[in-house]
């Protein structure tokens, strides 16, 4: 490899392993790179301005922004009060509940760590009360917050459309099936750990309780229903529907619920503004990490390499979810998706593997990665709320995360399993 190319992934990499920030660690490897290069140190501003003004990255601020007003304006509070009547009086019920109001959360706000915050943070002590482990209740929560990447509309699927140049609604309807088999996946551990652990079954709701639950949730439940439907009827785009959904949530919030106030609004707007930055920030820094990558012929290269060392498929997808599995434990998903996206592209390019099944491997390990020790962010949000330690959270999460690698092996190699939904004749 060229000195370009060594500054390029060595170099980042040792910037990363000292600490530096994921957006810090590119810029600076770039900087590094376009000095090793005789480039106009000038390039990197420009890449930077030219990576933030994609029109498709508005969706992923204003999501994040969305999922907070949900949670903020007491929807997410109805949409377990719902799932509560329905399941509350089975065998696991109350974890069941986390994972139902989970599955319907993710397609307000898209984002496994909004799910997580959202629902761990009105279960985990509920469960803590109901007779579940702390650890136990602070795993289920992680895991269900898993179902944001996955369930439509999707932040990782918006930044992988991005990277990928594919349909962004395509890309959220390959999700649907692998989200649904993990959230199906979930009640049924839910049942046997409660079952092991002997856990009381609460009272079942009556008809005019869980009647009542849906009439205070149809607020709720109208929210995906509107952003959805606007997508696939064609009425708006993925990132309209984003502001859509902000709209919906702030009026809804305000006016319907009256749990939001507008003294509260700028720090609501501040937590959504933290959170996107981080992502916002490793997007722009990237594209010019793209372009040296694409000029050193990176990805190609080591594409051709595993071409010739790996004949088969199969073996080609299990090795990159093996390193995808590896590098999510102790790198940001994100960031992963973004710096090896052309390389990627340019292995699933070279075995012939579908772009849109293709995408829902990557969003799949992405997910996983959420939930998976050290360093996945939900983690952390599970022990902030649970004020457990990581060890104790990680013991416990294990049979999630292998029910989770099962899904992953159905979507890896059952293409129709994630392209299921596809429209005809695409």
């Amino acid at each position: 490899m060229t000195p370009i190319s060594w500054c390029l992934t060595a170099g980042f990499a040792g910037l990363v392993l000292l600490g530096f920030p994921f957006a810090i660690a590119i810029a600076l490897a770039v900087t590094a790179a376009l000095v090793l290069a005789d480039i106009e140190p000038a390039f990197l501003a420009q890449s930077v301005i030219s990576g933030s003004q994609q029109f498709s990255l508005l969706a992923i601020p204003l999501f994040m922004l969305a999922g907070e007003l949900m949670t903020a304006g007491g929807l997410s509070q109805r949409l377990v009060d719902l799932a509560g009547t329905l399941v509350r009086h089975r065998t696991g019920g109350l974890a069941m509940v986390a994972v139902l109001a989970a599955l319907v959360f993710s397609a307000i706000s898209g984002s496994a760590p909004a799910t997580t915050a959202a629902i761990g943070s009105i279960l985990i002590p509920a469960m803590v009360r109901a007779g579940y482990s702390a650890a136990f209740a602070a795993s289920i929560a992680v895991s269900a917050g898993v179902l944001g990447p996955l369930i439509p509309p999707s932040i990782a699927f918006v930044i992988w459309g991005i990277i990928a140049e594919q349909s962004i609604g395509r890309l959220f309807l390959s999700g649907v099936v692998p989200g649904i088999t993990l959230a199906a996946g979930l009640l049924a551990l839910c049942w046997v750990h409660a079952r092991r652990a002997g856990v009381p079954r609460l009272p079942r709701a009556n008809l005019a309780e869980t009647w009542q639950a849906f009439h205070r949730s149809k607020w709720a439940l109208a929210s995906p229903a509107v952003v959805l439907g606007g997508i696939y009827g064609g009425i708006f785009t993925p990132t309209e529907a984003a502001a859509i959904s902000c709209v919906y949530a702030l009026l809804v919030g305000l006016f319907v619920e009256r749990q939001l106030s507008l003294p509260a609004l700028p720090e609501i707007f501040s937590r959504a503004m933290q959170t996107s930055a981080i992502v916002c920030a490793i997007i722009a820094v990237s594209t010019g990490f793209g372009i040296l990558v694409a000029q050193e012929q990176i990805a190609p290269r080591f594409a051709h390499w595993m071409a010739d060392n790996v004949s088969e498929r199969w073996l080609a997808l299990a090795a990159l979810n093996i390193a995808f599995f590896l590098l999510a434990a102790v790198m940001d998903e994100i960031a992963i998706m973004v710096i090896l996206g052309p390389m990627l592209i340019a292995i699933a390019n070279r075995f012939g593997v579908d772009p849109i099944h293709f995408g829902a491997i990557i969003v799949t390990n992405v997910a996983i990665g959420m939930a998976a020790p050290p360093i996945g962010y939900c983690l952390f949000i599970g022990m902030a709320i649970s004020r457990l330690t990581l060890g104790q959270i990680s013991r416990a999460i294990w049979p999630q995360i292998l029910l989770m690698l099962a899904v992953l092996f159905l979507t890896t190699y059952i293409p129709g399993f994630a392209l299921l939904l596809q429209p005809a004749g695409r």
